[in-house]
Protein backbone atom coordinates (compact mmCIF):
# COMPACT_ATOMS: atom_id res chain seq x y z
CA UNK A 1 0.00 0.00 0.00
CA UNK A 2 1.19 3.37 -0.68
CA UNK A 3 0.97 6.64 0.96
CA UNK A 4 -1.79 7.65 -1.22
CA UNK A 5 -4.86 5.30 -0.34
CA UNK A 6 -6.50 4.86 3.06
CA UNK A 7 -7.94 1.01 4.19
CA UNK A 8 -10.87 0.23 5.58
CA UNK A 9 -12.29 -3.09 7.87
CA UNK A 10 -15.11 -3.70 6.50
CA UNK A 11 -16.61 -7.12 7.79
CA UNK A 12 -13.11 -8.26 8.61
CA UNK A 13 -11.71 -7.48 5.21
CA UNK A 14 -9.25 -5.10 4.49
CA UNK A 15 -10.39 -2.73 1.59
CA UNK A 16 -8.51 -0.01 0.22
CA UNK A 17 -9.46 3.36 -1.68
CA UNK A 18 -7.61 5.39 -3.79
CA UNK A 19 -6.42 8.80 -2.78
CA UNK A 20 -9.19 11.57 -4.28
CA UNK A 21 -6.42 13.71 -5.93
CA UNK A 22 -7.78 15.87 -8.77
CA UNK A 23 -11.46 15.36 -6.86
CA UNK A 24 -13.31 18.04 -6.93
CA UNK A 25 -12.67 20.84 -4.70
CA UNK A 26 -14.54 21.56 -1.26
CA UNK A 27 -17.12 24.09 -1.14
CA UNK A 28 -16.22 27.71 -1.59
CA UNK A 29 -13.13 26.62 -3.94
CA UNK A 30 -13.31 27.01 -7.56
CA UNK A 31 -14.85 24.51 -10.31
CA UNK A 32 -13.80 23.38 -13.59
CA UNK A 33 -16.41 22.76 -15.68
CA UNK A 34 -14.81 22.46 -18.89
CA UNK A 35 -15.31 18.68 -19.63
CA UNK A 36 -19.28 19.23 -19.17
CA UNK A 37 -19.60 21.83 -21.44
CA UNK A 38 -20.36 20.59 -24.70
CA UNK A 39 -22.78 17.73 -23.44
CA UNK A 40 -25.94 18.15 -25.27
CA UNK A 41 -28.99 18.57 -23.10
CA UNK A 42 -32.48 19.24 -24.64
CA UNK A 43 -34.43 22.47 -23.72
CA UNK A 44 -38.02 22.33 -23.57
CA UNK A 45 -40.68 25.27 -23.24
CA UNK A 46 -44.07 24.33 -22.37
CA UNK A 47 -47.21 26.34 -22.99
CA UNK A 48 -49.56 24.31 -21.28
CA UNK A 49 -50.95 20.95 -19.72
CA UNK A 50 -54.07 18.96 -20.08
CA UNK A 51 -55.20 15.51 -19.43
CA UNK A 52 -58.04 14.21 -22.35
CA UNK A 53 -59.61 11.09 -22.21
CA UNK A 54 -58.73 8.46 -24.90
CA UNK A 55 -62.03 8.70 -26.44
CA UNK A 56 -61.45 12.66 -26.77
CA UNK A 57 -57.99 12.05 -28.32
CA UNK A 58 -59.15 9.96 -31.33
CA UNK A 59 -61.91 12.55 -32.09
CA UNK A 60 -59.37 15.29 -32.66
CA UNK A 61 -58.98 16.25 -35.64
CA UNK A 62 -57.25 19.61 -37.97
CA UNK A 63 -59.06 22.77 -36.19
CA UNK A 64 -59.60 20.83 -33.08
CA UNK A 65 -59.09 23.28 -30.32
CA UNK A 66 -57.52 21.80 -27.12
CA UNK A 67 -57.71 23.93 -23.57
CA UNK A 68 -54.58 24.16 -21.39
CA UNK A 69 -54.26 24.81 -18.44
CA UNK A 70 -53.26 28.12 -18.38
CA UNK A 71 -54.83 31.44 -18.95
CA UNK A 72 -53.19 33.95 -22.16
CA UNK A 73 -50.16 35.81 -20.36
CA UNK A 74 -48.84 33.23 -17.55
CA UNK A 75 -45.42 32.55 -18.12
CA UNK A 76 -43.93 29.36 -20.19
CA UNK A 77 -42.40 26.77 -17.87
CA UNK A 78 -38.74 26.12 -19.29
CA UNK A 79 -37.09 22.34 -18.69
CA UNK A 80 -34.02 20.73 -19.07
CA UNK A 81 -33.81 17.65 -19.29
CA UNK A 82 -37.30 17.36 -17.57
CA UNK A 83 -36.05 19.74 -14.64
CA UNK A 84 -37.71 22.92 -14.21
CA UNK A 85 -34.93 25.91 -14.64
CA UNK A 86 -37.57 29.13 -15.52
CA UNK A 87 -39.93 30.85 -16.55
CA UNK A 88 -40.17 32.94 -19.43
CA UNK A 89 -42.62 34.56 -22.21
CA UNK A 90 -42.63 34.20 -26.01
CA UNK A 91 -41.15 36.84 -27.90
CA UNK A 92 -40.51 36.59 -31.65
CA UNK A 93 -36.95 37.59 -33.34
CA UNK A 94 -36.60 37.45 -37.14
CA UNK A 95 -39.66 35.80 -37.77
CA UNK A 96 -38.74 32.94 -35.69
CA UNK A 97 -40.03 32.59 -32.05
CA UNK A 98 -38.02 32.31 -29.04
CA UNK A 99 -38.41 32.86 -25.38
CA UNK A 100 -37.41 36.16 -22.90
CA UNK A 101 -36.67 34.19 -19.68
CA UNK A 102 -38.17 36.26 -16.69
CA UNK A 103 -37.76 33.83 -13.89
CA UNK A 104 -34.69 31.56 -13.27
CA UNK A 105 -35.17 28.87 -10.77
CA UNK A 106 -32.38 28.95 -8.12
CA UNK A 107 -30.03 25.90 -8.17
CA UNK A 108 -30.90 25.47 -4.24
CA UNK A 109 -34.90 25.24 -5.13
CA UNK A 110 -34.22 22.90 -8.04
CA UNK A 111 -32.57 20.49 -5.55
CA UNK A 112 -35.13 20.89 -2.98
CA UNK A 113 -37.50 20.34 -5.53
CA UNK A 114 -35.90 16.70 -6.58
CA UNK A 115 -36.42 15.52 -2.99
Amino acid sequence: MNQSTEAAAIDGERVEFDSLQGAAPAAGGEVNLDMILDVPVTLAMEVGRTRISIRNLLQLNQGSVVELDRAAGEPLDVFVNGTLVAHGEVVVINEKFGIRLTDVISPAERVRKLR
